[in-house]
């Protein structure tokens, strides 16, 4: 069973970037390579439960068990320890990484309160697009009254696109809501 993006961009996606940008294969236009989900628990380091927490909560909007990071080194300003678990990270692929982008696109960006758009200059030069989120609360799949701190993420998209124009046009495409 394939996602419901995935038909979108075999059917009606790869067609019009070939003819907007000319590609001569169809192995040139660019396509979704994986997406990273990144919560940082800074603020809770003490607090064991809100990685236990924030580990069930990213499950459950991605469906994948993210990997707990750790502190790389000390840094005694911050009164952080080698080894202090310091956020969590998930890798999406293949088939979950387009029902997530779906529900992303459809779902949960229309739900943020004030919503005109995601902003054009947050590509990297080389086609990755980097969205923050403010709230976990805007994924349908959190309930409120189960969340014991409100966490903002970091959702990186990697496609294949060697330039920020040809990325732009790939995410509009794919029903990336862009501001005008």
């Amino acid at each position: 069973m394939t996602s419901r993006l995935l038909e979108k961009y075999r059917n009606e996606v790869i067609p019009a970037l070939t003819e907007s940008f000319g590609y001569k294969n169809v192995m040139e236009v660019p396509k979704l390579n994986k997406i990273v989900l990144n919560v940082g628990l800074g603020s809770s380091k003490d607090n064991p439960k809100a990685v236990e927490s924030a580990v069930k909560e990213i499950e459950t909007i991605t469906g994948q068990r993210p990997v707990v990071t750790k502190a790389k080194k000390s840094i005694a300003n911050f009164k952080l320890r080698d080894g202090m678990s310091i956020g969590v990270k998930v890798t999406l692929r293949g088939q979950k990484m387009y029902d997530f982008l779906d529900k992303l696109v459809s779902i949960s960006l229309p739900r943020v309160r004030d919503f005109r758009g995601v902003s054009t200059s947050s590509f990297d030069g080389r086609g990755n697009y980097s969205l923050g989120i403010r709230e976990q609360l805007i994924f349908p799949e959190i309930e409120y009254d189960m969340v014991d701190q409100i966490r903002g993420m970091d959702i990186v998209i990697v496609t294949t696109a060697e330039t920020d124009e040809e990325s732009k046009k790939f995410l509009e495409l794919m029903g990336m809501p862009f501001k005008k």
